[in-house]
């Protein structure tokens, strides 16, 4: 079996135990001097004709239970436009935070309520990394406004509820986060 027809049924990005099941490791090597797979962190590649974010493909592929949140999230559902410096993952808290090459700033998550809003991004075709929902991720930024700021928070659910978003739904899911529902209920009752 030749080379291109090896690299045809590997998913666009994979690990090299993933390519080493169909092909030796001289292969693989002759792959990546040709051009034809790049390398995107220790062990971890991509064909070179893909073109996606192989930040969070990395992030997705160490961490199956990652999750973007705060600020990054609220990049993602158009709530803001403060860039994040790092990307900002969430976890299960006792969960381990995996070396990656990406910039990340890892936050631990209580494991309760670790999936309410939690949905799944399509990031390359075959992998998804998991997204809070800009309810969720609006409530994560007032419980934690002593980290974020509460004039993120506050033009974040600005935006949302200009947005079309409902009250009733953000409160619903607000109950299950002691900390920020009473933070919520105040904005909403000078906001509506």
């Amino acid at each position: 079996m030749d080379s291109d027809d090896i690299l045809s049924r590997l998913p666009p990005t994979f690990r090299s135990a993933e390519a080493l099941e169909h092909m030796s490791k001289r292969q693989l090597q002759t792959l990546r001097l040709d051009g034809r797979i790049t390398p995107i962190a220790r062990g971890f590649y991509r064909k070179s004709d893909w073109y996606g974010d192989e930040e969070l493909v990395e992030i997705a592929s160490a961490a199956p239970r990652a999750t973007i949140a705060l600020r990054s999230a609220l990049v993602r559902h158009d709530l803001t436009d403060d860039i994040p410096a790092a990307i900002d993952i969430a976890i299960p808290r006792g969960d381990w935070a995996p070396k990656v090459t990406a910039h990340v700033s890892w936050h631990r998550f209580a494991t309760d309520t670790f999936d309410i809003g939690r949905e799944e991004l399509d990031i390359d075709g075959d992998r998804t990394i998991g997204l809070y929902s800009a309810p969720r991720t609006i409530i994560d930024t007032y419980r934690l406004q002593h980290h974020e700021g509460v004039d993120q928070a506050n033009d974040a659910l600005k935006r949302w509820l200009r947005h079309g978003g409902q009250p009733s739904e953000i409160l619903r899911m607000a109950r299950s986060f002691p900390h920020a529902q009473r933070a919520l209920q105040q904005a909403l009752s000078i906001l509506l």
